[in-house]
């Protein structure tokens, strides 16, 4: 574990932004710096003082007035050598994958944690997959979660999956695309088994609430019921177990 960590800032216009954040972090572990000025552009990206290994990482905000100026610039130069972070300003988790797939290292979201920052980038250094971010809201911190090329507990996801949000399910989904972007399965057959999961997972986990009520169940999911029985017919799933003994997990009905 190093002493000192060095990361450059790169903002388009944020000065204020920029200006809060400069300086040392993490009692003195991680020292913020802006060596293009509060004033950078995405050009800026083929400076040659990140290819010359002068920072440790170099953390870039995002959000989605920059994100074509950003798509536009890690299209055209990578800098050899440099970690690049984004700071993912209310992204979407398909800018996320885009992101991802033109050189960005890793991500942290809102509010700006240095210690969160000073891990992953030691992880980088290290040579260790990157933990995509935990998109739930309110971490003041963000937690690790899945992360693309690495393992997937989807079995801990699939038995939650209620009450996961709608932003988590998104970082899973962005973590399997990543993942298996660089496997031999077809675009087609990694969505249609992705699907394939999110699906029985979500069936399963609503007879267990509704203690295999299919009208409940159907009704919760905003499911016509035909539709939802015709999904239960697909994957061969029997209610009768969820009615023979509630789920430990159930909520009272009512």
């Amino acid at each position: 574990m190093r002493e000192r960590l060095d990361c450059a800032v790169l903002a388009v216009g944020r000065e204020a932004w920029v200006a809060s954040l400069m300086g040392p972090h993490a009692g003195g572990r991680l020292h913020l710096h802006a060596p293009w000025g509060a004033h950078g552009d995405a050009a800026m990206l083929e400076d040659a003082a990140l290819s010359l290994g002068r920072y440790d990482a170099c953390l870039l905000y995002v959000d989605g007035a920059g994100l074509g100026a950003w798509r536009t610039a890690l299209a055209a130069t990578r800098p050899p050598g440099a970690h690049l972070i984004a700071y993912a300003v209310d992204l979407r988790a398909q800018a996320i994958h885009d992101l991802y797939a033109l050189g960005v290292a890793d991500f942290i979201r809102p509010p700006f944690c240095a210690e969160s920052l000073r891990a992953r980038i030691e992880r980088l250094l290290d040579g260790a997959a990157p933990p995509a971010p935990v998109l739930a809201e309110g971490d003041s911190c963000y937690g690790l979660a899945v992360s693309p090329g690495g393992p997937v507990d989807e079995d801990a996801l699939c038995a939650t999956i209620l009450q996961r949000s709608g932003a988590e399910l998104e970082a899973y989904a962005v973590a399997v695309a990543s993942r298996q972007a660089s496997s031999r399965e077809s675009f087609r057959e990694a969505k249609g088994r992705v699907i394939e999961r999110f699906e029985r997972a979500y069936i399963h986990a609503a007879l267990g609430r509704h203690r295999g009520n299919i009208a409940m169940a159907a009704r919760a999911a905003q499911k016509h019921r035909r539709a939802f029985w015709a999904l239960m017919r697909k994957h061969d799933i029997d209610p009768a177990p969820y009615r023979a003994e509630a789920s430990p997990r159930a909520a009272p009905d009512g």
